[in-house]
């Protein structure tokens, strides 16, 4: 059985057991998350959401709360000798898929 749930403003396919890193999502490592927004569950037959499947959920479990990879952004302005160098780390969240409920 899998699901497609939403979170952070994308869309993932999981099935129990999975790992997965979305964006930060507030707790502790060790603590239990339920992804409510479910927008389709499969499994020997299909349910789509209108928006939502009505009932669905999945439980996650934090594996750990860190940083993404560096991401440099460089500003320049040609001729002008204007440069302007910065990185930047999105704080992520690890998951592991418990189950999927329909």
């Amino acid at each position: 059985m899998y699901a497609i749930i939403r979170t952070g403003g994308k869309q993932y396919k999981v099935s129990e057991g999975d790992f997965l890193k979305v964006e930060k999502l507030a707790g502790n490592v060790g603590d239990t998350v339920e992804l409510s927004e479910v927008l389709m569950v499969a499994g020997d037959s299909a349910r789509v959401g209108d928006p939502l499947v009505a009932g669905a959920k999945v439980t996650a479990c934090i594996v750990e709360q860190k940083k993404d990879r560096k991401v440099l952004v460089f500003h320049h302005k040609r001729r002008k000798n204007h440069r302007k160098a910065y990185g930047h780390r999105q704080p992520k969240t690890h998951l592991k898929i418990l189950s999927v409920e329909a």
